[in-house]
């Protein structure tokens, strides 16, 4: 290759860089992110707490039986519906039987010893007035009597025990209700007061919680308690707190709590999900917000806020007053009508142009549009609490 060549190509090279810097380049156009809505509705809010448990008997018992021995019955199953007295189990009555044959020859003995204890004593007796014997030898026979007389006794009490046994080798139900559990199954040898059934009974139904230490305060300040069963949550059920532990749970800090269902229905059933809310009286300035509208910076609460005539968002710092199931309730930094960015705040900058979310509350941002509620909705089961304690306040 030439001097001549390589000077021709390198010509073509700058010119062809020259007219590259010339051209002119586009912009590409800017993204409009869309965010999801929700407007701001101050003040009308009740506080509402809620708790989630599950359903369970008023009283429940485990039965077992009195005695031990082999299991040769049972003649109940889990849901099984029982009366008072009815045979719930049966032991092996052999065992049981021979001791109370054997208790009534030990009475039989005894009985017959007690009896010629007492004729040598009346015999004694006439001996001893006619002078043909001591009042040592009589005080002898006296003794023998009574001895005998206890043996005889406590024979007759022993038939009693024995007989009573017998009849522990059934078990049977001491209320009327329905078994819950089953703890024994035939051919299994169990031991005294070992749980073999357990019956609840059917009358009362009630919450089981557990309610964290610093917030045991709000069970006496509650307004009204409802219960919702996470099956129907379209249902709404009265309640009242009838049983508070007078100790925390060292390992969850919890308080255990019981809420009795005051109109229980068949359709609530044991070891169902229940929420259980409570109605305080709420802050007038106060205003519940989606808990995915929060956003930090350095450390600090703030929601961007929407102005529709812009379409621009702007952080404003909030205060939080508490953290609850449906929401956060906001004390201060917001008016009431302002749009909140209610999903997708880590992805703005103060400034920026957004656009409502097709599926948000677009039609709100338009002239002549109806108002909206203001308050985001949020699924699952605290919102149907919530709902049902708005709709009895």
């Amino acid at each position: 290759m030439n001097a001549a060549t390589v000077f021709r190509s390198f010509a073509s090279l700058i010119v062809i860089a020259a007219l590259t810097a010339c051209g002119v380049k586009e912009t590409p156009p800017e993204v409009v992110r869309p965010v999801q809505l929700t407007q701001v509705a101050v003040g009308g809010n009740a506080d509402a707490s809620v708790f989630a448990g599950e359903v369970k008997p008023r009283h429940e018992a485990d039965l077992g039986f009195r005695i031990g021995g082999k299991i040769v019955a049972r003649h109940v199953d889990v849901g099984t519906r029982v009366r008072r007295g009815q045979a719930l189990a049966r032991l092996d009555p052999a065992d049981v039987g021979l001791q109370a044959e054997a208790a009534k020859a030990q009475v039989a003995a005894t009985e017959t010893e007690y009896k010629f204890a007492q004729a040598e004593f009346e015999r004694y007796q006439n001996l001893h007035r006619e002078k043909f014997i001591s009042a040592s030898a009589l005080d002898a026979k006296r003794n023998t009597l009574d001895a005998n007389r206890a043996k005889f006794e406590q024979a007759k009490a022993n038939l009693a025990v024995s007989q009573n046994q017998a009849s522990y080798a059934t078990l049977v139900a001491n209320e009327d209700g329905v078994v819950t559990a089953v703890n024994a199954e035939p051919g299994q040898v169990v031991a005294a007061a070992q749980s073999v059934v357990r019956i609840a009974r059917e009358d009362e139904r009630e919450v089981a919680i557990s309610v964290p230490e610093n917030r045991i305060g709000e069970l006496k300040s509650a307004q009204q308690l409802v219960v919702v069963l996470s099956a129907n949550p379209g249902r709404t059920y009265a309640a009242r707190v009838r049983e508070v532990s007078p100790a925390v749970d060292p390992t969850t800090r919890t308080f255990a709590v019981r809420v009795t269902i005051v109109d229980a229905d068949p359709s609530v059933q044991w070891g169902m999900t229940a929420n259980v809310g409570l109605l305080a009286p709420g802050n007038a300035g106060a205003a519940l917000l989606p808990l995915t509208s929060i956003y930090q910076k350095d450390g600090q609460p703030a929601v961007w806020r929407f102005d529709p005539a812009s379409r621009q968002v702007s952080l404003v710092p909030v205060a939080i007053g508490q953290y609850r199931e449906d929401g956060v309730v906001v004390t201060s930094g917001v008016r009431h009508g302002d749009w909140i960015v209610a999903a997708g705040v880590h992805k703005l900058i103060p400034g920026q142009i957004v656009r409502p979310y097709e599926g948000g509350p677009t039609s709100a941002l338009t002239p002549g549009a109806a108002p909206t509620t203001g308050r985001a909705e949020t699924d699952g089961a605290a919102t149907s609490v919530v709902k049902a304690l708005a709709s009895r306040s």
